[in-house]
């Protein structure tokens, strides 16, 4: 499958390195197709990976995967284009953190709106399905670095969409039984409000390599 990578970070390199290990052709893209952390990570890649811009990179993509910064999320997607992710799958991983507000850092938007929410009122014909932002990054793209069972959660209003994300989820070694599908994007406001809580954990564990699982 293409898909385009939006963010050269450590989301959107440890999502799109996998990506291209499980058989995908994947475009990295950034405000400037010079960027250098796209050209060192497309050093380490193989032939079926690129970089470019945003725009690029949501025009490659049958899915367009955002694993960019919450507070310029919306900024990226208009530069990536409407034209561009209209009618796609649009996975998001970000979370809305307010910059420059301390620690833990305060979030907007938050509990009567989300992130995911206000992507899919600007973007009405793109299918936004919010996944992967309640862990880690290589978490995200390895499940099984951790031991046992622990889920993977998302949200969306096209069921389609949702089933082409639970494949990708499964490419990456999420088992379908963990993959948990909390209904419409308004779930979405719980996974990103989620974040103050990982924090705490982060800062109680002192690492990262942890995640949840719900028992029933």
């Amino acid at each position: 499958m293409r898909i385009g990578v939006l963010g050269t970070g450590m989301v959107g390199q440890a999502l799109a390195s996998r990506l291209v290990e499980t058989g995908h052709d994947v475009v990295m893209g950034s405000r400037d197709a010079a960027n250098e952390k796209a050209a060192a990570w497309l050093a380490t890649q193989p032939e079926r990976a690129g970089t470019g811009t945003f725009a690029d990179a949501a025009a490659h993509g049958e899915v367009v995967l955002n694993a960019t910064g919450g507070a310029v999320t919306l900024d990226v997607l208009r530069l990536a284009g409407a034209d561009n992710l209209a009618g796609k799958v649009l996975i998001d991983v970000s979370n809305p953190m307010k910059p420059d507000s301390g620690f833990p850092p305060k979030l907007d938007p938050v509990g009567d709106d989300s992130l995911a929410e206000r992507i899919q009122r600007e973007f009405p014909t793109a299918r936004v399905v919010k996944t992967l932002n309640t862990m880690n990054c290589d978490v995200m793209a390895d499940p099984s670095l951790l031991p046992g069972e622990h889920d993977v959660f998302m949200a969306g209003e096209d069921a389609a969409a949702k089933e082409t994300v639970r494949s990708l989820l499964r490419g990456f070694g999420w088992p379908d039984a963990l993959i948990r599908d909390l209904g419409g994007i308004t779930a979405a406001r719980g996974l990103e409000m989620y974040l103050i809580f990982w924090i705490g954990l982060r800062v109680s564990l002192g690492h990262n390599a942890f995640n949840i699982h719900v028992v029933t």
